[in-house]
């Protein structure tokens, strides 16, 4: 399922992008698209083939609908939804401003994806990753145009979440950072700007609470309910690290935390339990099943 928008140009504001795309029509890539929309941009996100492009539109759909069902959303559902397409031709990135790559967090695939992208972007766009671990610089090194790329690491769910991690690489332009700020300021959401480290800040800590919590649980301290009501109710988190692993998906922690384990050494060693629960499938929300039963 291929969908166009409209070219015409058009901007939210002199510092907004008008016109952004999204690679990757996942969870995060459909908040993603679903938080620049609600702000008057264009939004086109760009899948693989036409099953993925399916549900990317419909997850961007109803997330829209529900924003509207909300009553937080000015104009209508019609207008909104006008200024998004799907599409399955990276060439539809030409007429973008900026575009985020939020494909599944592998290094080998983000910078074959990033490379892709930066070929057919025009001269003044910007290119991020979603990324939540990976080095920035790193997956840069393919770029032609380095200084007008960085991590911009949106959180799960996007359009709930009040926070977005600015990620500066090596060869990152202060033109880029400043204009990222402002993409921030746009979307209504407040940004912390880091350094290209290993797990940069919110990973680091958010990771380690939840290797620690899983620790627990496999040691028998107490059960999974009541460690993460430990922090929901003690320290104020709004939900606990292991409700927060279910819905983030056991994949994707074991993946940060061997990442984070290659680079930071053994206190980011991953439980059996995790490894074991992803060697099951139990991957949490996403299946039914992780530290919590969804089912």
């Amino acid at each position: 399922m291929t969908n166009t928008v409209e070219t015409t140009p058009h901007s939210p504001s002199p510092s907004f992008p008008a016109t952004v795309g999204v690679l990757g029509g996942g969870r995060m890539g459909a908040g993603i698209a679903h938080a620049f929309l609600l702000k008057g941009s264009r939004v086109i996100v760009v899948e693989r083939n036409d099953e993925a492009a399916k549900a990317a539109g419909e997850r961007v759909t109803a997330s829209v609908a529900a924003s509207f069902a909300r009553g937080i959303v000015e104009g209508t559902e019609q207008e909104v939804m006008a200024r998004f397409g799907v599409s399955l031709d990276y060439a539809d990135f030409a007429q973008c401003d900026l575009v985020v790559e939020a494909v599944p967090e592998d290094q080998k695939l983000k910078t074959a994806a990033l490379t892709a992208v930066a070929k057919h972007l025009s001269p003044h766009a910007y290119l991020a990753t979603n990324t939540s671990s990976l080095s920035v610089s790193g997956l840069a090194t393919s770029l032609a145009r380095p200084e007008k790329f960085l991590g911009l690491h949106f959180f799960n769910p996007v359009p709930a979440s009040t926070l977005i991690e600015v990620v500066v690489a090596e060869k990152t332009s202060e033109e880029t950072l400043t204009a990222a700020r402002h993409w921030v300021s746009g979307l209504g959401k407040t940004a912390i700007v880091v350094r290209d480290v290993p797990g940069f800040a919110s990973s680091r800590l958010g990771v380690a609470i939840a290797l620690e919590a899983m620790r627990m649980l496999e040691e028998g301290v107490a059960s999974a309910e009541d460690i993460d009501n430990a922090m929901v109710l003690g320290y104020k988190h709004p939900v606990g690290p292991l409700r927060t692993t279910d819905i983030v998906g056991l994949d994707v922690r074991l993946n940060i935390a061997e990442y984070l384990e290659a680079t930071l050494g053994d206190r980011f060693a991953p439980p059996q339990i995790l490894r074991d629960k992803v060697a099951a499938a139990e991957l949490g929300r996403k299946t039914g099943r992780g530290f919590y039963d969804w089912n």
